[in-house]
């Protein structure tokens, strides 16, 4: 690929499953890696010099999304034409990689890994039951109102190209679990061309992952972002649903 790849690991308490991690990274794939840790209380800093991937710390946690939000914001003042989001955790399988990657190649803007491309595969690799029967439950809606033939909604792993990006206001979006739906809403809106991978995702203790009590909250939140595109593609534009010119694209700045 002619175009500058970055990868970005949005960080916390990542110390124990880094160099898992790391070591399944296809590094020729990579122009440029770098890891934000979101001000986690342990040993991610020593783990990545040590593996020598550039690091970075938040002052104060800003959450899921605020943390995903700086990662992309800095990937971009790094000049990344392809952006991957690789969570440190090591639930995602970053062998996959290089197909997204080729995927991406092929024209489209925005692609993303599923859990449920290969039937049974989440459930085989251990995703516990009641988060499986909500996530399938909530495709439906948000299929029907994204009009997105996606089998997967909520999934970590993503690779975006910066054309996409530079068209989106990904900055306005919750600093929480919801950001990782609003901006494939935010992709829908500007008609950013998507498209799916297979990806495991492996289920373990300790791993960092909502719970039901947060799941209800985040489903909630999705039916308002629904609800609000519905608003914006009636012409009820909001700070998450508009498009960004050309002419009035942010200026990044790194980290």
């Amino acid at each position: 690929m002619s175009e500058k790849v970055v990868l970005f690991m949005p960080a916390y308490r990542a110390a124990a499953t880094l160099r898992s991690v790391y070591s399944k990274i296809q590094k020729q794939a990579i122009h440029e890696m770098f890891l934000i840790d979101d001000s986690a209380d342990d040993a991610t800093q020593q783990e990545a010099k040590t593996l020598g991937i550039p690091y970075f710390r938040n002052p104060q946690n800003l959450g899921y999304g605020g943390n995903v939000k700086k990662c992309l914001e800095t990937a971009l003042a790094l000049g990344g034409d392809v952006i991957v989001e690789l969570h440190p955790d090591d639930q995602y399988d970053p062998t996959v990689i290089p197909e997204a990657l080729e995927t991406l190649a092929r024209g489209y803007d925005f692609v993303l890994g599923s859990r449920f491309l290969k039937s049974g595969e989440a459930l085989g690799h251990h995703m516990p039951i009641w988060k499986y029967v909500i996530n399938r439950l909530s495709t439906i809606p948000a299929r029907m109102v994204l009009q997105a033939p996606l089998t997967d909604f909520h999934t970590g792993f993503r690779v975006y190209h910066r054309r996409f990006l530079e068209q989106v206001p990904f900055q306005n979006n919750h600093n929480d679990y919801l950001f990782s739906f609003e901006i494939i809403a935010q992709a829908c809106f500007v008609g950013a061309k998507m498209a799916e991978v297979p990806v495991i995702c492996r289920y373990y203790d300790n791993v960092t992952q909502i719970n039901f009590r947060k799941s209800m909250i985040y489903g909630a939140g999705v039916c308002q972002v629904l609800k609000e595109y519905r608003a914006a593609k009636r012409g009820v534009l909001s700070p998450v649903f508009h498009r960004i010119g050309k002419e009035k694209s942010h200026a990044y700045q790194a980290m």
